[in-house]
């Protein structure tokens, strides 16, 4: 049996997707199932069955993209938005009941690791990844290296005292509130009519995704302010079906709030890697632990 392969675990609010991977970050096959919300057994359960569907003698490790904040000195996550996962030390608990090495990082972080190796983050050093999906994640590379902390884009506040966030958040204005799927889908309802979703905004190149782009690009100039990234990666299922439509509203609000001249260098591009890259980047991440 072939070794040096990993099942990675891309843990969201709707599904898991899970994957064996090799260190090349190559997927061999995948697994897909519902994200239960009706408790936290519920999705750990979940999250071991994932696991047990694609297991073979020659899987090394698991790694876990989740939607968690993790405490990097004690492993515990302390609570996610859109999911019942709080105050468990998640990879203690999985590498305990799966008899594999696990490692849990923030999901935005797994997949900014996976693009940064093997997609549009490729020869960069210092990379920004901003994923919108039913949320707002995302990850950064610093000097070539994951950065390993909370990372949650997703509620850095954008609009003082604006639309109410969405899940178990209590804040308002955030990045999430305007630029998640979730948001898009309301502004096409809004705009369109009930039935309406995001991806009817996207297929209309309908105006809405200027406003979309405004907000987005006032998250991306803070970002660019403290990090100067080399590019920065939009991905995620709304983030990559809306992709280049987004593009010039957020350059024209990144060149004016950007300290010179780090808005008119940072490059804006599409994540490549589609929906595996949050499986890709846990199970990299899984191998970085191994050693």
């Amino acid at each position: 049996m072939q070794r040096g392969r990993a099942i990675g675990i891309d843990l969201g609010g709707t599904k898991i997707l899970a994957g064996v991977i090799d260190r090349a970050g190559r997927v061999e096959r995948t697994f897909e199932r519902p994200t239960p919300a009706g408790s936290q057994a519920e999705v750990l359960d979940a999250i071991v069955e994932a696991v047990a569907q694609l297991r073979d003698p020659g899987i090394e490790a698991v790694g876990c993209g989740a939607p968690v904040r993790v405490d990097s000195r004690t492993g515990l996550a302390l609570g996610a938005v859109n999911l019942p996962l709080a105050d468990v030390r998640l990879a203690e608990v999985l590498g305990e009941r799966i008899g594999l090495p696990v490692e849990v990082v923030n999901d935005g972080s797994a997949a900014a690791l996976a693009e940064f190796l093997h997609g549009a983050g490729r020869g960069t050093s210092n990379f920004v990844l901003l994923t919108l999906g039913t949320g707002v994640g995302g990850g950064f590379v610093l000097d070539g290296k994951l950065y390993r902390g909370w990372s949650e884009v997703g509620h850095m506040v954008i609009v003082e005292d604006g639309e109410p966030c969405q899940g178990f958040c209590t804040g308002r204005g955030h990045v999430e509130s305007y630029c998640s799927g979730n948001a898009a889908d309301r502004l096409a309802r809004a705009a369109l009519g009930p039935r309406a979703s995001a991806r009817d905004l996207v297929e209309a190149r309908h105006p809405l995704l200027d406003q979309i782009g405004h907000h987005l690009g006032a998250a991306v100039a803070t970002l660019q302010n403290l990090f100067d990234p080399d590019v920065v990666v939009i991905g995620g299922g709304f983030g990559v079906s809306a992709g280049e439509l987004l593009f010039e509203p957020v350059r024209a609000v990144i060149e004016r709030e950007t300290l010179a001249p780090a808005g008119r260098r940072v490059g804006l591009a599409v994540a490549e890697l589609g929906a595996s890259a949050g499986l890709i980047g846990a199970g990299l991440a899984a191998f970085e632990a191994l050693g």
